[in-house]
């Protein structure tokens, strides 16, 4: 067994030999590479990717976590503020069922389940502190109600219960009261209409507890409930904050399209936008009561009737002479009787009616109309440039003003060129940061494919070499399997047989005729000898 393994060894020495000193160093060279790649590769790729499971924890919740974890062989990782427990991605669903399944996650609050699930002493459980027991679970119970509802990230509650009187009536009976004091998730606002909710959860889930008599505090403001004159707590309405949706949303559109148009002319990456404007959310209502002609050109309108009435008279008597009613037989004031001529009358009246067109509009003006717009562009020179080209700049700012313009067309101002030029504004200037190293990942992608390509040119100028050397040894050995040429045997005159010189001189004679080489041969090995 030594023997042979002593063959093998001889036989991988000699075949390294044969390699020259330049082969020898670029084998090894690959030979390293092609073993970091495959290092790193497997480092890589079989390192646990962790996903943080739970975070926001208290001290005794992230214990009993890691209890439970530690039970059943789960690794994990503990941040080092103590709130966030990170497991292995596979088993981050799974651990997160088991755990809710458990109850362990009470986020620092005792509930019913815990305060009344286990077992009660031998003795029992005196009033006093069944009291104690019941308000710190009824505590327990709506902190974690809170912390289920949407912005809440923590919260503390007290709840006073007074003593019931057993004389009075159940309107005659003290209230209870309440106390909360709430964390809010980062960027949340509540509204007016989550206000409402935790005070009517609060009031529900605390027997005799009026509205009044809810405090809650969230951070450095108190929140007042629709009833007492709450708007949001000092936060912003649901229409304010709709309309600042709104202006955010206008915003982000005119942002996006300048930028996307822009990187036609500049490059992807190489731009960025800063919008800032102002809405108009007013809305107006107007009625307007209008009354044309039909005939505009000579101001008049339909004739729908028409009345023509003529009246004439005729009749005879004297013309009245004197002064009225001063004969003897005369009635005062009145005229006296006498012989007259004939008299005649006409009466003529017409009546048109024409009608008019009467216009009633109710004009509602629309909201969101820009009253102002202003557009700053940053855009990265090209490479190899301090600043942007003149032309270049020009017609950015050319179409930034055409851009606001449009925008500004229904804002009931005129601006002139020079006014909207004081609206946009270019500025070049190369960016700083642009590329991150990814900080969650220990290699980057890049990385990783420039080690798969090193270890590829590895692989293969590895398999052009030992290709080259199989090829090598395999010539080498077909060399040694080759026949060696046969040694000139010199022939041999035995003299010791020979009795006479006639028959040695016989025997050269037929050597030489027959093979005269070896003749020659025997001749000259004669001579050196000599």
């Amino acid at each position: 067994m030594n023997e042979r393994i002593a063959q093998y060894r001889d036989k991988i020495v000699r075949y390294w030999n044969n390699f020259s000193k330049k082969q020898k160093t670029l084998f090894l060279s690959t030979a390293g590479i092609i073993l970091l790649a495959i290092i790193l590769l497997t480092v890589q790729f079989s390192k646990t990717e962790y996903e943080v499971a739970f975070t926001g924890l208290d001290s005794t919740d992230a214990a009993g976590i890691m209890s439970y974890l530690d039970t059943n062989g789960t690794p994990y990782k503990l941040s080092s503020d103590g709130k966030s427990i990170s497991v292995p991605s596979t088993d981050a669903a799974r651990v997160k069922v088991d755990i809710g399944s458990q109850g362990i996650i009470q986020s620092g609050s005792i509930g019913f389940d815990k305060t009344f699930g286990g077992s009660s002493s031998v003795i029992g459980m005196t009033d006093e502190e069944f009291n104690v027991k019941y308000k710190s679970a009824l505590n327990g119970e709506v902190e974690q109600l809170l912390k289920r509802t949407g912005g809440v990230q923590n919260a503390k509650v007290l709840i006073n219960l007074p003593a019931q009187n057993v004389f009075a009536s159940a309107d005659e009976q003290e209230k209870a009261s309440a106390s909360v004091v709430l964390d809010f998730k980062p960027g949340f606002r509540p509204t007016q209409d989550n206000i409402d909710g935790y005070f009517n959860l609060v009031k529900t889930a605390v027997p005799n507890l009026p509205v009044e008599n809810i405090t809650i505090s969230g951070g450095d403001t108190e929140l007042l409930p629709s009833g007492q004159g709450g708007a949001g707590g000092g936060t912003l309405t649901g229409a304010v904050q709709e309309n600042l949706n709104l202006q955010k949303k206008f915003e982000s559109d005119v942002r996006q399209s300048v930028k996307q148009f822009l990187s036609k002319l500049t490059g992807p990456d190489k731009i960025e936008v800063l919008v800032a404007s102002k809405l108009n959310f007013d809305q107006v209502s107007s009625k307007e009561q209008l009354v044309t002609p039909v005939d505009e050109e000579n101001m008049k309108g339909i004739a729908i009737s028409a009345q023509t009435v003529q009246n004439t008279y005729s009749g005879s008597g004297s013309t009245d002479g004197g002064v009225a009613g001063t004969g003897d037989s005369d009635v005062p004031g009145y005229p006296s009787s006498a012989s007259g001529n004939t008299t005649n009358s006409e009466e003529n009246s017409s009546t048109i009616n024409y009608e008019v067109n009467h216009i009633t509009k109710d004009i509602i003006a629309s909201p969101y109309v820009v009253k102002d717009l202003t557009i700053n562009v940053l855009v990265e020179p090209p490479n190899g440039q301090n600043s942007l080209d003149q032309t270049t700049q020009d017609a950015i700012d050319k179409i930034l003003k055409n851009i606001v313009a449009s925008y500004l067309a229904d804002s009931g101002t005129t601006y002139t060129d020079e006014q909207l030029s004081q609206k946009v504004s270019v500025y070049g200037q190369a960016f700083e940061g642009n590329s991150t190293p990814d900080a969650k990942t220990g290699l980057s992608s890049l990385w990783m494919w420039g080690l798969g390509a090193v270890a590829l040119l590895a692989v293969g100028v590895a398999g052009v070499l030992i290709f080259r050397n199989r090829r090598r040894a395999r010539e080498e050995a077909e060399v040694e399997d080759m026949p060696l040429p046969v040694a000139t045997e010199y022939p041999s005159i035995s003299l010791e047989s020979v009795t006479n010189e006639n028959q040695v001189r016989k025997q050269l004679e037929n050597l030489a005729k027959k093979k005269p080489d070896e003749f020659v041969n025997l001749l000259r090995t004669w001579l050196a000898e000599e």
